[in-house]
């Protein structure tokens, strides 16, 4: 019985590619012994696939649990099927069968080549796939592999954008929730400035001051949300979630000593920000400070989506944007 394996190669390592490019690559079968074959394809999928899990309490801890669960219809992007070599023999070793294909042809009714993009609601994704008929009595070999497409530099903006700084300062009296006695009476402020108009290649910067505290910090953070909206039926679901949370400073800072703000985007969990028909895709960061607290230490694993007793919070929208 043969053990033959298939196997995709893309010309780029970084499997970064633009919808005005060609896919180039090979495909590399390995067989012990030759076979019949009923020809080699190549398939390309792109799609935007969509759903939303939504959990709800009625009449508190003991209440009813609602869920609400919705899986939309994907939204294709591209969709082609070519025969790269007809059907015959394939020889015992090593064969190599190259490929070249243009994403986007002129002409064709394509939805727009969204950014890739993996998120929780919304996943944004491309994938090439080599199939080998080898007909009923056998079973076909196949390989699948995802490649990355990224924004046509001919609609990119012209670099350098000019990052828009928002100046912020937190006290006592901007929090929304609760705080701790002691740092309701005692206060605290802090002070700084932080891009929201940022570019994906380059790290979001900023700076921040700690001008007074009556309660030792613990440490300060910077947590980075995506807010993902789909449209299901009549309504839109929205769902908040945490993409990566960045330490900038650990233990009780230096007061007015300014600390600078450094977050690197993660590649696949970020991409331009999206407002579409049936969905859309923001960001926002918010500055964590986490003051010294008896209280903190019995919950350590607590959503940091959630403002707690022990520290305060500001929250900044941000526009994602690649460039040239």
């Amino acid at each position: 019985m043969s053990s033959a394996t298939v196997e995709l190669k893309l010309s780029k390592s970084n499997r970064i590619y633009r919808p005005s490019e060609t896919l180039e690559g090979k495909i590399v079968v390995k067989s012990p012994s030759s076979f019949s074959h009923y020809g080699v394809r190549l398939g390309i999928n792109g799609s935007v696939n969509l759903q939303v899990l939504k959990l709800t309490v009625r009449g508190g801890t003991a209440g009813i649990i609602e869920s609400f669960y919705g899986v939309v219809k994907p939204i294709p992007i591209v969709n082609k099927i070519i025969e790269v070599k007809p059907s015959g023999k394939i020889a015992a070793g090593t064969t190599v069968i190259p490929f070249s294909v243009n994403l986007k042809q002129h002409g064709e009714n394509f939805e727009k080549f969204y950014e890739t993009y993996h998120g929780r609601d919304i996943n944004i994704q491309y994938l090439i796939t080599a199939d080998v008929m080898r007909g009923y009595l056998q079973k076909s070999l196949s390989a699948t592999l995802e490649f990355i497409v990224e924004t046509d530099k001919v609609y990119l903006l012209e670099r350098p954008v000019s990052p828009e700084m928002a100046i912020f300062y937190i006290t006592q009296d901007t929090q929304r929730h609760p705080l701790l006695p002691e740092l309701k009476s005692g206060g605290f402020r802090v002070t700084g400035r932080m891009g929201t108009l940022c570019c994906l290649s380059e790290p979001i910067s900023g700076e921040l001051t700690v001008e007074a505290s009556s309660v030792p910090i613990c440490s300060i953070d910077v947590h980075l949300f995506r807010i993902e909206s789909v449209l299901v039926g009549e309504k839109i679901v929205t769902e908040t979630s945490l993409i990566q949370t960045t330490q900038i400073a650990d233990g009780d800072v230096c007061r007015n000593m300014t600390l600078p703000v450094h977050v690197i985007l993660p590649r696949l969990l970020t991409c331009p920000t999206v407002f579409a028909g049936p969905f859309s895709i923001e960001f926002k960061a918010s500055i964590v400070i986490n003051f010294e607290s008896e209280l903190s230490k019995l919950h350590k694993k607590s959503d940091p989506a959630v403002p707690r007793l022990w520290t305060a919070v500001e929250t900044l929208p941000l526009e994602l944007v690649r460039t040239k």
